[in-house]
C-alpha cells in the first residue's frame, strides 16, 4: 500500500531547493548555514507564487525525484554533496519510498546494499544487519530519527508514515555519533511543517482483510508557525493461522521561527503495536514433510504483545552570522513491551510433536539525551574548512522483567507440527530475568570537512567517550558496575578527476558499549572497531548516480545470543567483514526510474570457541544479495516491477548445525493511476510467484517464513 509524500505539486527545481532547505531545519538536528537559509526562502516564497499556477497539477514524485538527493546530512551533519564524502552513502527518497509502496523500515532497507534481515523477536521489533554487524541483540538494530539516537529501548516496528527519506550510513559513524555498528548507521529523516497548506489522505486494502489509512497535514497556524501532523493505522490479519496485528502511529510537529536569526522545533511520535509473539516455524532435517508457513505454533489465548513508545524531540538552532551558528537539542523517549508467548523448546523423535515454553515479558526503557554544537568555516593558506565542534551526553534506564516455564516430560506443552491443536496449558511461570540497568554517557567531537584544491577534499574527525554502566540483578541480589572511556577517529581522502567522478579512501575506529549481563551474572566489555574502505562514485546530472565501494571491518567482542540460555547473551569474540557493494539509482530516460543495489559480503567470527566457531558466517548474512526496482511513467500513471534476491545463509546462530536457509528470488509488480489531478490509484503484488522462503531465522527450530503472495490497493487523495 502506498504512502504519502511530500511537495506534490512543485517541480523538480523547487523540490532541490526545498530539500536542500529542509536538511537545514533544526529538528533535523543539522546546521542551518547561511546558504541554507536563502535556499528555504526562496523556496518558500516561490511555493506560494507556483501554488495557485499548479493548484489543478500534481507530479509523481518519483518522476520528480528521480530517486536522488542533493545533500546527505547525516553523514557529516552538514549538508554535504555524497560526491565529496569519502564513504558509501545512499539516500532512499521519498520518491523512491512511495514507488516502492512500503510502509516499514524493513521494507525500505531492502532497496540498499548490503543490509539483510535478522531474527526480530518474534516480529517485535527491526532486527537487520549492515555489512554483516547486527547490533545489540538485547534490542532491535540501530538507528537514528533526525540525528538522534531512537532505538535505545521496545520502540515495535518502525513505521514510514511520517517519513521523508531515509540516509544510509556505510561504514562507522562513531567519531560524529558515538556507539554504532561499524558495518553503518541508518537516519530517518521525518516530514517538517511546511508554510504552504498541504492535506493528504491515503487509505488502502489488502490480502488478509488488511487495511490501512494514514494523513499527512501541514500549512501555517501563523506567519511565524507552522504545523505538521502524521497519522497512520494499519491492522488486519496474516499469511499465519490465528495472527492478528495492529499498528498505530501519531506524529504532530511544529516549527516556529523565533526571530530572523532563530529556529525552534518540536516534534512528538506516538506508536502503539499489539502483535502475536511469533518465532515462526521449525524447517525439519531428515526429509521429514515441510511445516505450512502458515502453522502459527504458538497458543492464541496468549493474546497480543503489546508495544508502546512516545518520543519528543526539541531543536533550537541560531545563526551567529559570518557564517557561524550554534545548535543544540533533547530527545526524550519511553518505550515499554508486555505480554505473554508461547515458543519452540525442542522437538521429540518422532519429528512431528514440538514441544513448548512459555514465558512473560514486562520491559520498559527511558532514553535521554541532548546535545550542543558550533558550526562555521574558515580559510587559511588557500584550504577551506568546514568546522563543526560538539558535546553530547545520553542516560537510559532499562527494566527487564520475564517469567519463564520450559518443558518437562511431566507437563510438555505439546503441540502437533501438522495438526495442531490449541488450548494447552504450561506448567507455572517462574522467575527468570529481573535486572535494572542504567547507562550514563557523555562525549566531546570534533570535525573538519577541507577543500584541499580544485578536485581535491578530505575529511577528519575524532570523538572522545565516557561511558559508565550499572546493572542491578534483583533475581540474585548483585550489583556490577563499569566505567569505560574511547576515542574514535576517522579520516578520509576524495580525488575528484572531473565533475562526474569521485575516488575515495577513508579509515576509522569505532567503540560501542555493550549492553546487559551474561549467565555468569558479568557484565561484557565493550564492542571495538576498525574499518577500511575505499570506491568510486558518478553522479551524471539529470541521469544515474552510482557508488562502488569496497570494505574490511574487523570487531571484537561481539555480542550474540547465548544458545544454551536465550535469556541471555555472550561475546563471540573476533569477528570480520570483507566486501563489495554497488548501488545505482536515478533516471535511465526521462520517465524511467531505476533502483538497483547488489553486495557481496563475507563476514566470519575470526576467533571463536566451543559454541560459537572460528571460521563459522554470520547467520542470516548471505554472501550475494541484490534488488532491482523498474518504473516507468509520467503525470498520468505508471507502471513497474522489481526483484529481490538473497542468498543462502547460515541459518543458526550457534553455527554448530550447519543449518543453511536456502536461497531465493521474489517478484512484484506495480502500477499507479491518476484518474483527476487530485487522486492517485495504485496498486501492487508482492512476491508475484507465490515462492516459499525464509526471510530470516534465530535456529532450526525458530525460522521466520517469507510471506505468501499479496496484493494491495489504495487511494489517495490531495488537497
Amino acid at each position: 500500500m502506498q504512502t504519502n509524500t511530500d511537495f506534490p505539486r512543485h517541480p523538480l527545481a523547487l523540490a532541490a531547493l526545498r530539500l536542500v532547505a529542509l536538511s537545514s531545519l533544526p529538528c533535523l538536528a543539522l546546521p542551518c548555514t547561511a546558504l541554507a537559509q536563502q535556499a528555504e526562502q526562496k523556496a518558500e516564497q516561490q511555493s506560494e507564487q507556483q501554488s495557485e499556477q499548479q493548484a489543478d497539477t500534481v507530479v509523481i514524485d518519483g518522476q520528480r525525484a528521480a530517486y536522488r538527493t542533493l545533500a546527505v546530512a547525516g553523514a557529516t551533519k552538514t549538508d554535504a554533496l555524497p560526491k565529496d564524502l569519502p564513504q558509501s552513502v545512499r539516500t532512499l527518497t521519498a520518491g523512491l519510498l512511495d514507488d516502492a509502496g512500503v510502509t516499514t523500515l524493513a521494507g525500505a532497507l531492502e532497496l540498499a546494499s548490503g543490509i539483510t534481515r535478522q531474527s526480530d523477536l518474534g516480529g517485535l521489533w527491526d532486527s537487520y544487519a549492515m555489512r554483516g554487524f547486527t547490533g545489540d541483540p538485547n534490542f532491535g538494530s540501530d538507528y537514528m530519527v533526525n540525528g538522534f539516537a531512537a532505538s535505545r529501548g521496545y520502540n515495535g516496528l518502525r513505521e514510514v508514515a511520517g517519513t521523508q527519506s531515509i540516509e544510509i550510513l556505510k561504514g562507522p559513524a562513531a567519531a560524529l555519533y558515538g556507539r554504532g555498528e561499524p558495518g553503518g548507521t541508518v537516519n530517518i529523516l521525518t516530514k517538517k511543517p511546511l508554510f504552504t497548506p498541504h492535506y493528504t489522505i491515503d487509505a488502502g486494502v489488502g490480502s488478509h482483510a488488511t487495511h490501512r489509512a494514514a494523513a499527512d497535514l501541514t500549512g501555517p497556524l501563523s506567519a511565524d508557525v507552522a504545523y505538521r501532523l502524521n497519522v497512520a493505522h494499519q491492522g488486519g490479519d496474516s499469511f499465519r493461522d490465528t495472527v492478528h496485528t495492529t499498528r498505530d502511529l501519531v506524529a504532530p510537529s511544529l516549527l516556529w521561527h523565533a526571530g530572523p536569526d532563530t529556529t525552534v522545533s518540536y516534534e512528538i511520535e506516538a506508536a502503539r503495536q499489539r502483535s502475536p509473539f511469533d518465532r515462526g516455524i521449525p524447517v525439519l532435517a531428515n526429509g521429514a514433510p515441510e511445516v505450512p508457513v502458515s502453522r502459527f505454533l504458538g497458543e492464541p489465548g496468549d493474546g497480543s504483545i503489546t508495544g508502546k513508545s512516545l518520543g519528543h524531540q526539541l531543536f533550537v538552532q541560531h545563526a551567529l552570522g559570518n557564517g557561524w551558528s550554534l545548535q543544540g537539542g533533547a530527545s526524550y523517549r519511553d518505550s515499554s513491551l508486555e505480554g505473554y508467548s508461547t515458543e519452540a523448546n525442542d522437538l521429540l523423535a518422532d519429528n512431528r510433536t514440538l514441544r513448548r515454553q512459555r514465558r512473560y515479558r514486562d520491559w520498559s526503557a527511558t532514553d535521554r539525551s541532548a546535545r550542543a554544537e558550533l558550526l562555521g568555516s574558515v580559510s587559511t593558506w588557500g584550504i577551506t574548512h568546514a568546522l563543526l565542534f560538539g558535546v553530547d551526553a545520553y542516560r537510559f534506564d532499562d527494566s527487564r522483567i520475564q517469567l519463564r516455564r520450559n518443558p518437562s516430560a511431566a507437563a510438555p506443552y505439546a503441540i502437533d507440527l501438522y495438526e495442531p491443536v490449541y488450548g494447552g496449558s504450561a506448567a507455572p511461570l517462574a522467575l527468570s530475568v529481573d535486572t535494572l540497568e542504567h547507562q550514563r554517557a557523555h562525549a566531546v567531537y570534533a570535525q573538519d570537512q577541507l577543500t584541499l584544491a580544485p578536485g581535491w577534499k578530505a575529511l577528519v574527525g575524532v570523538r572522545h567517550d565516557r561511558y559508565r554502566q550499572t546493572v542491578i540483578n534483583h533475581r540474585t541480589a548483585s550489583v556490577n558496575e563499569q566505567e569505560l572511556g574511547a576515542t574514535s577517529p576517522r579520516a578520509g581522502i576524495v580525488w575528484q578527476p572531473d565533475d562526474a567522478w569521485s575516488l575515495y579512501a577513508s579509515v576509522a575506529r569505532g567503540f560501542r558499549p555493550n549492553s546487559g549481563i551474561g549467565i555468569d551474572n558479568a557484565a561484557f566489555p565493550a564492542e571495538t572497531s576498525r574499518s577500511v574502505e575505499a570506491g568510486a562514485k558518478v553522479d551524471m546530472p539529470k541521469g544515474l548516480a552510482a557508488t562502488l565501494a569496497v570494505y574490511r571491518i574487523e570487531k571484537d567482542n561481539v555480542l550474540t545470543s547465548n544458545p544454551l540460555n536465550t535469556d541471555y547473551a555472550l561475546p563471540a569474540g573476533s569477528v570480520a567483514s570483507k566486501g563489495v557493494e554497488l548501488d545505482v539509482s536515478g533516471e535511465l530516460r526521462r520517465g524511467v526510474r531505476l533502483s538497483a543495489a547488489y553486495a557481496f559480503t563475507d563476514a566470519r567470527v575470526t576467533r571463536g570457541d566451543n559454541t560459537i566457531r572460528t571460521g563459522s558466517r554470520f547467520p542470516n548474512v548471505p554472501r550475494h544479495g541484490a534488488s532491482l526496482l523498474l518504473v516507468a511513467g509520467d503525470a498520468r500513471g505508471s507502471v513497474g516491477g522489481g526483484l529481490t534476491y538473497v542468498g543462502e545463509r547460515f541459518g543458526d546462530v550457534a553455527a554448530s548445525s550447519d543449518f543453511r536457509l536456502p536461497g531465493y528470488t521474489t517478484a512484484r509488480l506495480l502500477a499507479t493511476w491518476l484518474p483527476q489531478p487530485r487522486w492517485r490509484l495504485a496498486v501492487h503484488v508482492d512476491n508475484l510467484f507465490d515462492r516459499r522462503y525464509y526471510a530470516s531465522s534465530y535456529s532450526r527450530l525458530w525460522v521466520a517464513p517469507g510471506s505468501t503472495r499479496t496484493l494491495g490497493a489504495s487511494a489517495q487523495y490531495r488537497f
